[in-house]
C-alpha cells in the first residue's frame, strides 16, 4: 500500500490546479479591498468596518491557505527525485498550523471588537457615514465576485469549499455594515455602528473556536470526530482469520486526508495477502480511510507488548 499516499497526492493536487486561477483572482479581490476596508475603518471611525475588516482577514488567510496546499501537492506530486523526502507526509500541516494562528489572530481581533464597543456605547464617537456606507457598498461587491468565482470550483474541490464558506459568510458581514451606515445616515442612530459591530464580531467567534478546535485536534493527532474507533477495531475483527486487533491508530493529515494504522493478529496459516485486501475495502468503503498501513501477525508472534505508546 507503499503507493496510496502519492497516489492521493496526483488527486489532490488535479482538483486544485482546475481552480488555481480563480483562487487566485479571488485572493487578489478580497486581499486588495481587506486594506481598503481596514483603511477606511480606521479613517471613518467606524467600528462595524473595522470589524467587517478583520473578518474579510479570514477570507484573505483562508483562500491564502488553499492556494498553499494546492501548490504544495503539485509540488509533491511532481517531485522526480529518486531520494526521498524528509517529510514522509509531504507539508500538508502547514495548512494545518496556519488554521491554528488564524483562529488565534481571530480571537483576538473578536475580542477587541466587543471590548472596544461596549466602550464606544457609552462615548459614542463621531463616524463618517458616507464614506462608511460607500467602502461597505464596495466591500459587498468584492465579495460577491470573489462568490461567483469560487461557486463552481466548490461543488468539485473540498479545499475550494472551505474558501467558499468564507466568502458567503464575509458577505453577510458587509450586509451588516450596510445597514448600520443607513441607519446613521437615515435615523442618526448612533449606537447602530458598535453594535452591528459587536455583532460581527459575535458572529467570528463560534466560527473561530471551531476552527481552533479542529486544528487544535489534527495538532494532536486526535482520531477524527466521524470515526467510531470501537466500531472500526468491531469491523477488522470481523475478516476471516483476524482473531485481534490492536494498536489500532487513526488520525487526520490535513483537511479530507485520514490515515490509519492497526496490528492485525491471525491464525497461523492464514492467508495475509486476504487479510490486507479486506482490511484495506473495510477502511475505504465504510470510513473514507484510503491510506492505511497494517502489520498482519501470527498469534504465535510475541513483541507487541513491549511497545508502550
Amino acid at each position: 500500500m507503499g503507493h496510496e499516499h502519492d497516489h492521493h497526492d496526483h488527486d489532490y493536487a488535479r482538483a486544485g490546479e482546475r481552480h488555481r486561477g480563480r483562487l487566485i483572482a479571488a485572493f487578489v479581490v478580497i486581499g486588495g479591498f481587506f486594506v481598503v476596508e481596514a483603511v477606511a475603518g480606521v479613517l471613518t471611525n467606524s467600528l462595524a468596518l473595522l470589524s467587517d475588516a478583520g473578518h474579510m482577514l479570514t477570507d484573505v488567510i483562508g483562500i491564502g491557505m488553499a492556494l498553499a496546499a494546492i501548490q504544495l501537492a503539485s509540488r509533491f506530486a511532481e517531485r522526480t527525485d529518486e531520494r526521498r523526502s524528509r517529510h514522509t507526509f509531504g507539508l500538508y500541516r502547514l495548512e494545518i498550523l496556519a488554521a491554528f494562528v488564524n483562529a488565534l489572530l481571530l480571537f483576538g481581533v473578536a475580542i477587541w471588537v466587543l471590548v472596544e464597543a461596549a466602550r464606544r456605547l457609552t462615548d459614542e464617537p463621531e463616524v463618517l457615514g458616507i464614506p462608511m456606507l460607500i467602502v461597505a457598498s464596495l466591500g459587498l461587491a468584492a465579495n460577491l465576485v470573489a462568490f461567483v468565482l469560487l461557486r463552481e470550483g466548490s461543488k468539485e474541490s473540498l479545499n475550494v469549499e472551505g474558501a467558499y464558506l468564507e466568502v458567503v459568510a464575509d458577505t453577510i458581514g458587509s450586509i451588516g455594515v450596510i445597514i448600520a451606515a443607513l441607519a446613521l445616515e437615515l435615523f442618526g442612530w448612533s449606537w447602530a455602528d458598535p453594535v452591528i459591530g459587536a455583532a460581527i464580531g459575535l458572529w467570528i467567534l463560534p466560527r473561530t473556536w471551531h476552527l481552533g478546535r479542529r486544528s487544535v485536534r489534527i495538532l494532536l493527532q486526535s482520531a477524527p470526530e466521524r470515526i467510531d474507533l470501537d466500531a472500526l477495531a468491531d469491523d477488522l475483527s470481523t475478516i476471516d482469520g483476524v482473531i485481534d486487533v490492536h494498536d489500532l491508530h487513526v488520525w487526520t493529515l490535513t483537511s479530507e486526508m485520514d490515515a490509519a494504522s492497526a496490528h492485525l493478529m491471525v491464525c497461523d496459516g492464514t492467508d495475509h495477502h486476504a487479510v490486507l485486501d479486506r482490511a484495506r475495502h473495510v477502511l475505504a468503503d465504510s470510513y473514507r480511510i484510503d491510506h492505511a498501513t497494517f502489520q498482519v501477525e501470527p498469534d504465535s508472534h510475541t513483541g507487541c507488548h513491549q511497545v508502550t505508546w
